[in-house]
């Protein structure tokens, strides 16, 4: 009889132990986990309007683009895709002096960019679709 006793205290203490190593464990899935489509809608620059960086036909229609509204500004390309973006993060957050910052962004080693220029540029990047305005 008692070692029936002792095989039941030590079952019941085995399934307390495990109990709370789970418990222990369940506190962890109980805290919210984001998914993978929430962690990519969380990035902070594209919150805040940075497109993300045009690759194969979407970056030459991008260059393409701005090539019309003011030629030299593609002469780097790497550097006018950079400013493309940066200047997208301004018009979709909405900031003030937009052609005279587009003037400044797209002006580079030997590229100067007016503000009459800034401007094109500003449509372009609005009409082409790339800022997602």
């Amino acid at each position: 009889m008692q070692l029936r006793h002792t095989a039941a205290a030590v079952a019941i203490t085995a399934l307390a132990l495990a109990a709370c190593s789970s418990n222990d464990s369940s506190q962890d899935d109980a805290k919210p986990k984001a998914s993978a489509t929430q962690k990519q809608t969380e990035d902070p620059a594209q919150a805040a309007g940075l497109p993300a960086e045009p690759i194969g036909a979407k970056r030459q229609q991008l260059l393409d683009a701005l090539a019309k509204a003011a030629p030299d500004t593609v002469k780097y390309e790497d550097k006018a895709i950079d400013a493309a973006r940066n200047q997208c993060m301004a018009i979709n957050g909405g900031a003030q002096k937009l052609d005279y910052f587009a003037s400044q962004r797209f002006t580079y080693k030997d590229v100067s960019t007016s503000e009459a220029q800034g401007k094109a540029i500003n449509e372009a990047l609005k009409s082409s679709g790339f800022c997602k305005v």
